[in-house]
């Protein structure tokens, strides 16, 4: 296969699908191997949510005693709908994260061996998927206990994701490439993360801003996605495809593009290692 097919769509399918086995290996070795030698081990990707919860709980309903929108609503409904939107950041903001040094940290597959390196990005996100479930269990579990309504809409949430985890791949993809070279990335990254966080209605409703502010913060990747968990999960709002499918094009597209760049800037590697 010549190089310029090595950066398109087909190659990737392909790679995915003759390396399943492999990135399965290393979604469970990075999982599991957050935990090893802790006394707990896996049990703290369970923990680590539970914790979060309780004291978003704690702060906002009982220290600044938050609302989200109607007076009817419990005191955990706030700590409830703040973190069904961190744990969606959380998805992105770890894949973003780790995505510059992902190269860097396993320069041993560009030097020694030959080794698919595209799937490294994929191996990150999906280990932060697991995480997600956790996180998403615990979410549920919480509504439970507190009585809160969860409508049948829950059911369209791997939908939801699905324009995420494409854009997140993407840009994963093409941050890995530029880590290599630019080894500043890794702390600049830890900015952007963090600005995406208040820059999206995860700490509040996206209906208490003005318009302008809204359609601002509606350019920001987990804004839709936040918004859309929220409305179908705990409001009962019907599906918005329009707004889906246009942010499954765009999340098609920086995949692909993404993919494309990091095959293209991927001979420099060795180089630079």
């Amino acid at each position: 296969m010549s190089k310029s097919n090595l950066a398109s769509p087909f190659a990737l399918i392909l790679s995915l699908i003759n390396n399943h086995e492999l990135l399965w290996e290393l979604v469970k070795r990075d999982f599991f191997g957050r935990y090893k030698g802790s006394m707990l081990g896996v049990v703290w990707s369970l923990f680590n949510p539970l914790l979060m919860l309780t004291i978003y709980t704690i702060v906002f309903s009982v220290a600044f005693k938050a609302k989200w929108g109607t007076t009817e609503e419990s005191k955990v409904t706030f700590a409830i709908m703040l973190f069904s939107g961190m744990i969606i950041h959380s998805l992105f903001a770890e894949c973003l994260n780790r995505s510059p040094s992902l190269i860097t940290n396993h320069s041993n597959y560009v030097k020694k061996v030959v080794f698919p390196l595209e799937m490294l990005p994929c191996m990150a996100l999906l280990s932060a998927v697991l995480h997600f479930i956790v996180s998403f269990c615990v979410l549920l579990l919480f509504c439970f206990f507190a009585g809160m309504t969860i409508h049948i809409g829950i059911i369209f949430i791997p939908f939801i994701l699905l324009p995420l985890v494409l854009m997140t791949l993407g840009l994963s993809w093409i941050f890995a490439s530029l880590g290599v070279y630019l080894r500043d990335l890794s702390q600049i990254m830890g900015v952007v993360t963090t600005v995406s966080l208040f820059l999206a209605p995860v700490f509040y409703p996206i209906e208490v801003l003005p318009s302008a502010y809204q359609s601002f913060l509606m350019w920001n990747p987990i804004s839709l996605p936040v918004i859309q968990l929220r409305e179908i999960m705990f409001l009962d709002t019907p599906f918005k495809w329009f707004e889906w499918l246009v942010s499954l094009s765009v999340g098609i597209l920086i995949c692909i593009v993404g993919y494309w760049w990091f095959q293209k800037s991927r001979p420099g590697f060795a180089d630079v290692l």
